[in-house]
């Protein structure tokens, strides 16, 4: 059933099949229980998670009529309630002939916690890991996989390796931080594999939590109303472009959320766009600092825009900027919370 560190999970195969088939994608061996009549929703959510391949059936086990295989192969009009299916170790276990791809995946802002089931399953079923070292070291090693880690500016140079592998029949996770289709590999890959050699490499994107979304929910609720997700780097487009975005977002009084504000080679863009939000917004404006949300140092304040001081945010922070309807109270715990409210005067 498992060895080393695998996980099994014991299921009641009268789960609804949707969450059948998320628990299975998560687990690496598991036992589900009670066949009989909910069998076809078992056998559903194996195919859904993409593990009837490796799916045993076993049937009266140790009694007389006692019948064994491989669960794709089995009769539903013919599985009694005295019927279990089995997803055994897949360690050492026989490779399931398939045709290579390459599936990018979020991992959240940070740890296990804000992995979803999807996810943590494409993980488990990977043969090769590709992704940014610090991102890559997030992600539990295992028996047989291969790890391919890389400096974090090398994204099409790790997008191509990665299409190269799955045109040789492996089934690729790419691993992203947050959800890979913001600012992250999603795009890289999706670019590569647009090119001729790469055009017929299935590739899937599995989505995570982003950092503002993960940042939001510590503060309160500042993202209740429309928002805009900008980027402060100006590595890959020009400030002027950047500029110019914030104050299209400023003056439509949406919430920015920033990305990529600072590092320790772009020090003045925080400083930049908190002057130029400044033109449309009260000094009084709150803004939430979200750092290493998730992580063994997270810290997540509320500060007033006047008061943003640059030398605080680095590129483990992630700024949200409050609206003119933003509100900030400080709960009976002393937390302070902040929320940008649905309804929006009229005129």
């Amino acid at each position: 059933l498992v060895e080393g560190e695998e996980v099994l999970t014991i299921l009641p195969g009268t789960l609804p099949e949707e969450e059948l088939a998320a628990r299975l994608a998560s687990t690496d061996s598991a036992v589900v229980m009670k066949l009989g009549r909910t069998f076809p929703a078992v056998r559903g959510a194996l195919e859904r998670s993409g593990r009837l391949a490796e799916a045993r059936y076993v049937e009266r086990a140790t009694m007389s009529g006692e019948r064994t295989g491989r669960l794709a192969d089995v009769d539903p009009a013919s599985v009694p309630y005295f019927a279990v299916a089995v997803l055994p170790s897949r360690i050492d276990a026989e490779p399931v002939a398939r045709a290579g791809e390459v599936v990018v995946v979020g991992l959240g802002p940070a740890g296990p916690l804000w992995l979803t089931p999807e996810a943590r399953g494409e993980l488990a079923a990977a043969d090769d890991l590709v992704g940014y070292t610090t991102y890559l070291d997030r992600v539990p090693v295992r028996p047989g996989q291969r790890r391919h880690p890389s400096d974090n500016k090398v994204e099409s140079e790790r997008a191509e390796f990665a299409l190269d592998l799955a045109r040789q029949g492996r089934r690729v996770a790419v691993v992203s931080s947050g959800d890979p289709g913001v600012f992250a590999m999603a795009t890289a890959v999706l670019e590569v594999a647009s090119e001729g050699p790469y055009q017929d490499v299935p590739v899937r994107v599995l989505p995570g939590m982003t950092a503002a979304h993960a940042a939001a929910s510590r503060a309160g609720a500042p993202l209740g109303h429309d928002y805009a997700v900008v980027s402060l780097s100006d590595r890959l487009k020009p400030w002027e472009v950047i500029a110019e975005r914030l104050r299209a977002a400023a003056a439509a009084d949406l919430v920015p959320a920033l990305y990529n504000p600072g590092s320790r080679s772009r020090v003045w863009q925080v400083g930049k766009a908190r002057d130029l939000l400044l033109e449309h917004r009260s000094p009084e404006t709150p803004v939430v600092l979200g750092r290493d949300v998730g992580g063994p140092e997270e810290s997540v304040r509320i500060v007033r825009l006047a008061d943003l001081d640059p030398a605080e945010v680095d590129m483990r922070t992630i700024l949200l900027i409050g609206s003119s309807q933003t509100r900030v109270a400080r709960r009976g715990d002393g937390r302070q919370i902040a929320w940008t409210p649905r309804r929006y005067p009229e005129g």
